[in-house]
């Protein structure tokens, strides 16, 4: 087989100046996406903005904002294609893409999982951007809720991506749900201090701090006779629900309600335990019938204690018998 150098060169050719009949075409289709590009961030941005106005729905402007985007640039894809390339329609985009494919399909199936919980997540609304929520052992701000995966920021300023079919199937505890929140703790006294007198201290104290809300008013209840106190839960309301209020407002409320109850002489007892040792010593170890097992002697009469000089003289007075007993 002979090689034609100029058929090879007329093939190179001819393709070079069919790509610079069709950069004219290629110039005509990259301006086309870039227009529907635009089109589309200022449809996304408008429903943003017309959303933006009414908090309420503003996670549902996300939703038709983000669609809208992404079928804009999808429109214009298509266009600018069949202008670059002879021949080019939808359908053969479609089957390149394999999205007829079953494979594909089980290929993305946690994708478009990700995806409909998105969906199903932003239009519900059970949280929004910027509240804070706790899901298993994350807790943080929403920083951002995709249609894929939702970004937190923690408390200690680390991110945390969540899928969104975890958020959509799992038990999510939103603290900013609400404009207030409660906050208990629950304060030991002795059993020889007052409770009624405790209580009036107790509310007395918390009512006087500005970061407690008078309305719902606080609250102490007894809620535990424990092995060495008496416990009292106490509780109050804050505004705002945020980690930070909380926190602040509980350490202004333990500050001086620890000092209120000191100053009236009130006992914060801590957990004692009384320990008993089952006296190994005594002559009677191993008989139930008269083992103390540490208690004390009490009016009966308390076995002898064991000995070591004991037992050594009974091993004496053992073995000179046994003596005694060869000789004979």
């Amino acid at each position: 087989m002979k090689f034609n150098l100029s058929e090879a060169t007329g093939s190179v050719q001819t393709m070079i100046s069919g790509f610079f009949e069709r950069l004219p075409y290629l110039a005509i289709a990259v301006v086309v996406f870039i227009f529907f590009l635009l089109v589309g961030k200022g449809v996304r941005a408008t429903v943003r903005a017309v959303t933006q106005r009414n908090h309420r729905h503003y996670n549902l402007g996300l939703v038709m904002g983000r669609l809208s985007y992404g079928l804009i640039i999808f429109i214009g894809l298509l266009i600018a294609l069949v202008i670059a390339i002879p021949g080019f329609t939808p359908g053969e985009l479609v089957n390149v893409l394999g999205l007829s494919s079953v494979a594909i399909g089980f290929a993305f199936r946690d994708i478009l999982q990700n995806f409909l919980a998105g969906i199903l997540l932003l239009l519900a609304e059970p949280f929004r951007i910027g509240d804070q929520i706790i899901l298993n052992n994350f807790e943080g701000t929403v920083e951002d809720i995709q249609t894929r995966a939702t970004f937190i920021r923690t408390y200690d300023g680390r991110r945390v991506v969540i899928p969104n079919s975890n958020l959509f199937t799992n038990s999510v505890t939103v603290n900013t749900a609400y404009e207030k929140r409660r906050l208990e703790y629950d304060i030991s006294i002795g059993y020889g201090d007052d409770i009624a007198h405790a209580k009036r201290i107790l509310l007395n104290t918390v009512q006087e701090i500005p970061e407690v809300l008078d309305d719902p008013k606080p609250d102490a209840l007894v809620v535990k006779l424990a092995d060495s106190s008496v416990n009292i839960r106490l509780r109050w309301w804050v505004q705002p629900p945020r980690r930070f209020e909380s926190l602040n407002a509980q350490d202004i409320v333990l500050e001086k309600v620890a000092n209120a109850l000191l100053s009236e002489g009130f006992d914060l007892p801590f957990p004692t335990q009384q320990i008993l040792f089952h006296d190994q010593t005594e002559e009677s170890d191993g008989d139930r019938s008269r083992q103390r097992e540490g208690w004390p002697q009490g009016k009966g009469d308390a076995p002898r204690p064991a000995r070591i000089v004991d037992a050594l003289r009974e091993l004496k007075e053992a073995l000179s018998t046994e003596q005694n007993s060869k000789r004979r």
